[in-house]
């Protein structure tokens, strides 16, 4: 029989590391399970050595998108084979490690006899709260896979939400690196070598070159202040924007930005209306479903008002009366949760509410991209031809001398 290694934690709470023969994985599992032990990793003594330690073991995490293609293939398993057996193929089937070793953590709390959501909340790292929520609301209500299909739904429309953002936002990032790289390039290397031609004239540069000299000359001597001044402020700015009340005062502020401020709202309010439409459709209590998207929501500003939300309808409020007086909640929000509510139908309104906000994202961020790359694109000609006229004017001004 094969020889196994692992590491496990033992009742007394201590790291164990060691060997042992079992006729297979599951095998081995059973015989750590068996003595009490909590496993962190299995895997053949064959295998290249992984130096998993504990510690990095811990920091190991499901990225968002191994969690929506996880929840997915257990969601169609689930259906068709039962829950063990569907934990221990997803475990075999997965290609990166850390995923498997965790997807085999989870499959091994199952063994001990815990339950789908108990056993997640061994790896919180990947499992966030809501996501154990709602898949314990699962197995309470004895709809587990239609919750999980719910919910790689969400997880997946997250995802796609978030690939149009990169993919709005990385032609115009590209384009402006390049443009301050090509425009640096002129100034510290160019401009040196072909405006030193006119030092020995002894007639006065126009200003707009003695200007571009007094930059490139700055920019060429004091480059490594200016990498640090700029490294120091990164660093500033991130200390600062943990601490809480300046982050909320930021984050107000950015709500407030003409364009970009509404953009910005109608984005975290289409994320919240899905993921609270999700949790109220797997009959989450609606207090319990608010309280669990705070943890989503990374504005400040948003997240304060939505633990008022909270408050007021735990104390007895309707759900749409909270979300107008928060007053930072797109209305087209509040009249479909007002209209839900009404109807009895408020998880249907709230996805609705969410398709046409991130419809409007989508719109939005489209023209946005469509007009910044033409606005970067001038403003690094703009820069370019400043730079040649300031070095094309001293010529001139010499073959009017010349003439005379």
């Amino acid at each position: 029989m094969p020889d196994y290694r692992y590491v496990a934690i033992d009742p007394q709470g201590r790291e164990r590391k060691g060997r042992l023969t079992a006729a297979n994985d599951d095998a081995a599992r059973a015989d750590l399970v068996r003595r009490k032990f909590h496993i962190v990793a299995v895997e053949a003594a064959g295998a290249k050595p992984a130096s998993r330690s504990l510690i990095a073991f811990r920091r190991a995490r499901l990225s968002s998108k191994e969690l929506a293609l996880f929840t997915r293939q257990l969601a169609t398993l689930a259906e068709v084979a039962p829950l063990e057996e569907a934990l221990r193929t997803l475990t075999r089937q997965s290609e990166a490690e850390s995923a498997r070793t965790i997807i085999g953590e989870v499959h091994a709390g199952l063994l001990e006899g815990r339950r789908l959501a108990d056993a997640m909340a061994r790896q919180p790292a990947s499992f966030p709260p809501l996501y154990r929520a709602m898949v314990a609301a699962g197995e309470t209500t004895g709809s587990l896979t239609t919750i999980l299909a719910r919910l790689a739904d969400l997880l997946e429309r997250q995802a796609e939400v978030r690939g149009k953002l990169i993919a709005a936002l990385a032609y115009p990032i590209v384009l402006a690196v390049v443009a301050i790289g090509v425009v640096a390039a002129l100034m510290i290397f160019v401009v040196p070598r072909v405006v030193e031609q006119f030092t020995d004239v002894g007639q006065q540069l126009p200003f707009l070159t003695r200007a571009v000299i007094a930059i490139s000359s700055f920019a060429a001597n004091w480059w490594w202040l200016i990498a640090l001044l700029m490294a120091a402020a990164s660093f500033g700015w991130v200390a600062a924007m943990r601490r809480p009340v300046f982050k909320a005062r930021v984050d107000a502020r950015l709500l407030r930005l003409p364009l970009f401020g509404r953009l910005l709202r109608d984005l975290y309010a289409a994320r919240f209306a899905r993921t609270l439409a999700t949790m109220v459709s797997s009959r989450l209590p609606l207090v319990d479903g608010l309280r669990l998207t705070l943890p989503t929501i990374r504005n400040a500003a948003l997240a304060s008002a939505t633990a008022a939300i909270v408050d007021q309808v735990r104390a007895g409020g309707s759900l749409s009366a909270a979300l107008r007086d928060a007053g930072v909640f797109p209305p087209l929000l509040v009249y479909m949760t007002a209209s839900g509510e009404s109807a009895g139908r408020l998880e249907v309104m709230l996805e609705r509410a969410a398709d046409y906000l991130e419809r409007e994202f989508d719109r939005f961020t489209a023209a946005s991209m469509a007009l910044l790359e033409p606005v970067i694109i001038v403003l690094m000609g703009s820069c370019v031809a400043l730079i040649i006229l300031a070095i094309l004017l001293p010529i001139l001004q010499l073959q009017n001398l010349a003439g005379i």
